[in-house]
């Protein structure tokens, strides 16, 4: 008969899961320039699309680690439930 050993320690605390939406623009330089406008500040950049998505997972995991340490309340993101909208406006100014 198996038996199962007991681990000592504590257990792992449950996750809680946010969604926020973040702005991939690109850069000059290359690569993109990631903002998230719910969290005020929050900038982060990578060399290609993939690593500018794990940049800003780990950008916004800091942030709201920082928030709930300093005991600030994490912010909801007002446009989950709305999408952003893109548009080139022309322009003319007098010559």
């Amino acid at each position: 008969m198996a038996r199962r050993q007991k681990r000592n320690g504590p257990k792992p605390q449950a996750a809680i899961e946010y969604n926020f939406t973040v702005f991939f623009e690109p850069a000059v330089e290359g690569g993109y320039v990631v903002t998230c406008p719910a969290l005020p500040g929050l900038v982060t950049e990578g060399d290609t699309l993939p690593e500018a998505r794990r940049m800003a997972r780990d950008a916004i995991r800091a942030y709201l680690e920082s928030l709930r340490k300093d005991g600030e309340p994490i912010p909801d993101d007002p446009r989950l439930n709305s999408e952003p909208v893109k548009e080139k406006i022309k322009v003319a100014i007098p010559a």
